[in-house]
């Protein structure tokens, strides 16, 4: 009697002991599909199978977190105004730049419009100096002269003001990188507002000519300044714009399938078949700018009902949650450390102080041939001096 309580009590105890181990430790890796692509002039496009390691899982959360954190600071800033100009706000598109980042070599760049201060975290920037940067501060990664529309970093260009400039800015990076030999591919991102540019298809053309290692990306958050995309657009299947270029339609909602079409950009590119159009379908849950407060367009019940079933961040905890690659109590953790990091980075950057007037000719020119520049007229000179970013960017 006494052996059979023991033997159940030793069976009780293995029970348990298996069912916290289920319950607390993570898989190494999980499968999952996502939705199916859609393709132009391809036979093949990227897997719906993909498989994410649960070190990676924990990589894309914080990094979509951490952009979602800036993007709410950077619009309370705006607010208290502190960040003064223009502020564009990333929130809901998080995905489509975590997918991509994720495929990128070091010999891999990115150009971008003014919504970029997601990109300029993942492109090595502390949260900190982004902020910064924000509020016109000396230890903002462009010294507080660009802002938030002109941001940069190594292998990251900007952060560009003027709609649709950088997509040729763009193909003559990725030109750069074919005629230097680097095996470079850039990603030229651009918006579905910016995509009826005529700069948009000039840079097409030539990219083709000479088959350019460039994947043009527009990221359609289905608006564009003030109106819809249908309403601006007489085609909205952008990923067959190119025309003659090949494109893929991808759900830029979710990180992994983003993740896949840029693995498969990628390959493409440095195999010598030239350009590639590639549209993420995503959504912003600001305005255009802070300005606009983004409800004459569209309803608020349209945005609760993204943020309820399509939120890039949410669904993707869900996801790896459900496939025990971490556990809850692991990502309510780093949501509290996340919290911390960027609230501690809002109360430095509003200590920060401006750069003297005397820097304001700084920088310039990175290799200056004089000394002098001119002034706010031919009479009036300023020395130039040479400072650099307040981060590096070699």
């Amino acid at each position: 009697m006494n052996g059979s309580l023991v033997l159940r009590k030793h069976s009780l105890k293995n029970v348990l002991s298996i069912f916290e181990s289920r319950l607390f430790s993570s898989t190494p890796e999980a499968t999952f599909e996502t939705k199916p692509f859609k393709l132009h002039k391809l036979e093949n496009g990227p897997s719906t199978t993909v498989t994410l390691s649960s070190e990676d899982a924990i990589k894309y959360y914080k990094q979509m977190q951490t952009i979602r954190r800036i993007e709410t600071a950077a619009g309370n800033l705006y607010k208290e105004k502190i960040v003064r100009g223009f502020c564009h706000l990333y929130s809901g598109q998080e995905a489509c730049a975590v997918g991509m980042k994720a495929m990128f070599r070091d010999t891999d760049s990115i150009i971008t419009a003014y919504r970029a201060h997601g990109w300029t975290y993942l492109m090595g920037v502390d949260p900190f100096n982004v902020l910064s940067e924000l509020t016109g501060r000396k230890s903002g990664n462009a010294r507080g002269k660009g802002g938030s529309m002109h941001m940069y970093a190594k292998n990251f260009y900007g952060g560009n003001g003027i709609v649709g400039a950088q997509v040729p800015l763009g193909a003559g990076i990725a030109l750069a990188a074919k005629y230097l030999g680097t095996g470079g591919v850039c990603f030229t991102l651009y918006g579905d507002g910016a995509a009826n540019q005529g700069q948009v298809f000039e840079a097409y053309n030539m990219s083709k000519l000479w088959d350019i290692p460039v994947v043009y990306v527009c990221e359609n958050n289905g608006y564009g300044m003030g109106t819809s995309s249908e309403r601006a657009s007489a085609s909205v299947a952008y990923y067959t714009r190119g025309d003659y270029i090949p494109g893929i339609w991808v759900d830029g909602m979710d990180v992994l399938a983003v993740r896949e079409a840029a693995r498969f950009a990628i390959d493409y590119c440095t195999s010598g078949k030239g350009p590639l159009v590639l549209e993420t379908a995503t959504y912003r849950y600001s305005g255009h700018s802070m300005s606009d407060p983004g409800t004459s367009y569209r309803t608020r019940d349209e945005i609760q009902e993204v943020r309820q079933t399509r939120d890039p961040i949410t669904s993707f905890k869900e996801k790896i949650i459900g496939a025990n690659l971490v556990n809850i109590d692991e990502l309510k953790q780093i949501d509290k450390e996340i919290k911390a990091q960027i609230d501690d980075a809002v109360k430095r950057a509003k200590a920060d102080t401006e750069i003297p007037l005397s820097e304001l000719a700084g920088d310039v020119y990175s290799k200056p041939l004089e000394t002098t520049i001119r002034g706010v007229s031919p009479f009036q000179s300023l020395e130039h001096i040479r400072i650099g970013p307040a981060v590096n960017l070699n």
